[in-house]
């Protein structure tokens, strides 16, 4: 399959389900966005920066975390060096395995300060925002049901602004970073739309599952399985431990928006089968 027909084929199976309404993003978007992006990713060998962590309930939710353990570890097979950019707890969590950038600050000029440090140090050749929380018009943070979480979010959007490198955005809702590119085409969603923009905007029915779509390509170009092995439930059980919910839910279970794992390993299983692994 040539690489634009399994660009569109990884777009149209990864909103196939469409709970959120992700089918009216991706007619919104230019088709062979996730080839786009992957692109961005390829043959680096420096700081990629990956930042997750949406909060619920004092705690964080398991789609997005899943998503960045899998790009990190991938991008750290490929030979970069990933950076997972998170506030508290998660930050606090994830830092016993990986290497973490801790985001403190919640004021917006304070972040831009932050963000203007942290990418003048580490000088990233990329970024990738998954299942980040997104400024509204407003100045403000929401979830998907309208609530005002700004007391709890760290704000992320200043390095998306401030980069000097290729910016990526995964969404899975209208809240997220990245979402800011269409933001007048899902106007008309029960959501608070983000503002924030970045290069290469993705969405999927579930964050996670976009970063699948991008090893999927990956792999293809290092000749590499890369989606081999992976286990949706392993991770959804590391995070379950420190402290994770369901981000629909609200409760600590295997899932993610209220999926069983089982739809992400068969949203992984169907990649594969794309690209030629060994489900093929």
């Amino acid at each position: 399959m040539v690489e634009a027909k399994l660009s569109e084929a990884i777009e149209a199976l990864l909103v196939q389900r469409n709970p959120r309404h992700m089918q009216v993003a991706r007619a919104a978007l230019q088709p062979g966005y996730y080839l786009r992006a992957a692109r961005h990713l390829r043959d680096l060998s420096g700081t990629v920066i990956i930042a997750t962590g949406f909060p619920v309930t004092g705690t964080f939710e398991t789609d997005g975390p899943v998503g960045a353990i899998v790009l990190y570890n991938a991008l750290q097979t490929l030979g970069a060096r990933p950076v997972l950019a998170c506030g508290p707890p998660l930050s606090g969590t994830l830092a016993q395995d990986y290497e973490v950038l801790e985001l403190t600050a919640q004021d917006r000029e304070q972040a831009r300060d932050e963000a203007a440090r942290w990418l003048a140090e580490l000088s990233p050749e990329a970024i990738v925002a998954i299942e980040r929380p997104g400024l509204a018009a407003d100045g403000r943070y929401y979830n998907m049901r309208g609530d005002d979480i700004s007391a709890r979010c760290y704000c992320f959007d200043p390095f998306m602004e401030l980069a000097r490198c290729p910016t990526i955005g995964i969404g899975d809702g209208g809240n997220e970073i990245g979402m800011g590119n269409i933001a007048a085409e899902l106007a008309a969603l029960d959501i608070q739309v983000s503002v924030t923009r970045c290069d290469e905007l993705l969405v999927a029915d579930v964050s996670n599952w976009g970063a699948y779509g991008l090893l999927a390509l990956l792999g293809r170009w290092a000749r590499r399985d890369l989606l081999a092995g992976i286990s949706p439930v392993e991770i959804l059980n590391y995070l379950s431990t420190r402290g994770s919910v369901d981000g629909v839910t609200g409760r600590n279970t295997l899932t993610e928006d209220g999926m069983e794992a089982r739809i992400g390993l068969n949203i992984i299983h169907a990649l594969r089968t794309m690209t030629g692994g060994r489900d093929s």
